[in-house]
């Protein structure tokens, strides 16, 4: 009697463990990166150069071969705290004063400055460097530490956020990356598949400040939570019932 408790333990737990891998299993085809890597060049994706609005925070360096003379139009800015564009869409530079800057881009403010100092005879060869330091993306759902990451660089790619971001969890739905994007006044939603190269060239290989990405757990995650998605998926439950019963019967 002992023995068949113990036997029926035994099936009991083989029982428990295939259903456990039915349910947390992932194929290699939904965890690797780049499965189409062996195409060979990808045309440069388009860099991002976001335009300066109300409210945004601006590092403005100016450099020049005399570091004496140029010293003055940094004095504000040694601390990086940075200028704040007001309600108007101005800054108020050392030396300079007022200056707009809303709808410039940063690269767009860099020749505008270059060129004021050069022409007011105010330096000789100036060099301008403009940044934004209030640029911020968010990054949600199945990666290892999701939140909200501040960048000052002029060009970040998606990689680089989720790289950010811990990069994704094992259960991270890898092909179907959702990007949350404002333009002109509408929200745009970009379905992006990192199992595959295709995207590379596309203007969404750049993130813009204030982008939103999200990663949508797989369907192993969804699986092991209790949801059943297909009717496949409800027939293999049935099927693992049916094994389980014919086990502990026999």
């Amino acid at each position: 009697m002992k023995q068949k408790a113990m036997s029926t333990s035994l099936k009991l737990l083989l029982v428990f463990i295939v259903t456990n891998t039915f349910f947390s299993c992932s194929t290699k085809k939904d965890i690797l990166y780049f499965q189409n890597s062996e195409q060979k060049n990808y045309q440069q994706a388009i860099r991002i150069d976001k335009n300066i609005n109300i409210d945004d925070i601006l590092s403005v360096k100016i450099y020049s071969l005399d570091i004496e003379s140029s010293a003055p139009y940094n004095l504000a800015s040694i601390t990086d705290v940075g200028y704040l564009v007001d309600n108007s869409g101005k800054i108020t530079l050392p030396v300079l004063g007022l200056i707009t800057v809303i709808d410039k881009s940063t690269e767009e403010l860099e020749l505008f400055l270059t060129n004021k100092l050069i022409t007011q005879g105010h330096l000789k060869n100036p060099t301008v460097v403009v940044r934004l330091l209030n640029s911020k993306i968010t990054v949600l759902g199945e990666v290892n530490t999701p939140g909200t990451y501040n960048f000052t660089e002029k060009n970040i790619t998606l990689l680089q956020v989720i790289g950010l971001a811990g990069d994704l969890t094992i259960n991270g739905r890898r092909n179907d990356i959702m990007l949350i994007r404002q333009e002109n006044d509408e929200k745009k939603i970009i379905h992006i598949d990192l199992t595959s190269t295709d995207w590379f060239s596309s203007p969404y290989y750049y993130i813009k400040p204030n982008d939103v990405i999200i990663v949508n757990p797989n369907e192993a995650k969804i699986k092991s939570a209790g949801l059943i998605s297909s009717p496949s998926a409800l027939l293999s439950i049935v099927s693992i019932l049916l094994t389980s019963f014919l086990l502990i019967k026999f």
